[in-house]
């Protein structure tokens, strides 16, 4: 059906869920506001921005590459829902000192945006491409940068289709990103947010690596044991997971008390062989924490055992006191 004469005079930016532009067109069939041909650089643009999102104009997909919007006000006053600008091209845009406070900017690009000085206070960023943004002197606290950055689910997604050359391009792009907004954070002094974010940018930096690199296994073991030291509670749970599965393989090797082998027998009850498994985990606890109270004795291959635990234990709890010092004392 050809369009009506209202239709043709009408934005023909449209998307689902009725998210469709009603302001006047050009030749190009787009708004001002949406056609990425006019370039949003006059000093009135500012002011005709904020009006126009002021009195409901659709936000969403406007193009603004190459604009000049520096102090623009895009703060939904008086409202718990922030301007909706989500799918904008930003490409270059120069949003200094800008307040964006609530901001949407869902699946935006903010590619090489200037940000410095801008508020981003609880502004949503998820899926957002924030390569090359110009972070310094932005507000970020509470800002929703979204678990997995835009570049790293390309990457992931190319290396599952075994674009390996792609990939590694979209890991060191997310990378970048990252490292840029741990060094924001660390200049307002967000270090829970830097930590969060240097532990992502040391992941994206493990994928770039060969898979069967012995740096990346060191790097991905520190990982799991550590969070990159940023992790506590996981160095705290390696430890649970190590005392216990210490414990079992007591409970099978044997453990000597007073003369008396204590092991796992089918000829025990199911008493005896509970109670001699919680004397493996004192035992372990005390291996671990090398306290060695010397009241149990590991034999034969529980030696080795004991000897491995000790040592891991004692790296364990000195580990778990930087991790948690450097996390308290920020």
């Amino acid at each position: 059906m050809p369009p009506t004469h209202d239709q043709a005079l009408t934005c023909r930016y449209h998307e689902e869920n009725d998210h469709t532009c009603r302001e006047p067109a050009g030749d190009s069939g787009l708004c001002y506001w949406h056609d990425p041909k006019f370039i949003k650089d006059r000093p009135e643009d500012i002011q005709q921005l904020e009006q126009y999102a002021r009195r409901g104009g659709q936000l969403r997909g406007i193009s603004l590459n190459h604009a000049k919007l520096s102090g623009v006000d895009l703060v939904r006053h008086q409202q718990k829902v922030g301007y909706d600008l989500s799918n904008a091209e930003l490409y270059r845009a120069d949003l200094s000192g800008g307040h964006l406070f609530n901001i949407n900017l869902t699946d935006a690009s903010l590619m090489k945006a200037d940000l410095r000085e801008a508020n981003l206070h609880c502004a949503n960023l998820n899926g957002c491409n924030l390569l090359g943004v110009k972070w310094i002197g932005s507000k970020i606290e509470n800002m929703h940068a979204g678990k997995v950055l835009r570049q790293e689910k390309l990457a992931l997604a190319a290396e599952k289709q075994g674009n390996t050359e792609q990939a590694m391009d979209y890991f060191e792009q997310a990378e970048e990103i990252y490292r840029d907004l741990r060094k924001a954070a660390e200049r307002e002094g967000l270090f829970a947010m830097s930590g969060e974010y240097i532990r992502k940018e040391l992941t994206m930096r493990r994928h770039q690596m060969p898979k069967r690199c012995v740096k990346r296994f060191i790097s991905k073991a520190i990982d799991l044991f550590c969070g990159y030291g940023e992790a506590p509670l996981r160095v705290i749970g390696f430890s649970l997971v190590l005392i216990l599965f210490s414990a079992i393989l007591y409970f099978f090797t044997g453990l000597n008390f007073n003369g008396e082998i204590h092991q796992f027998s089918l000829n025990n009850s199911l008493v005896d062989n509970l109670f001699i498994f919680l004397n493996c985990i004192y035992y372990s606890v005390v291996t671990f924490t090398t306290l060695g109270y010397g009241d149990f004795t590991p034999i034969g291959i529980s030696r080795a055992i004991a000897a491995f635990e000790a040592f891991t234990g004692s790296f364990t709890i000195a580990l778990f006191v930087v991790v948690f010092v450097k996390k308290m004392t920020r």
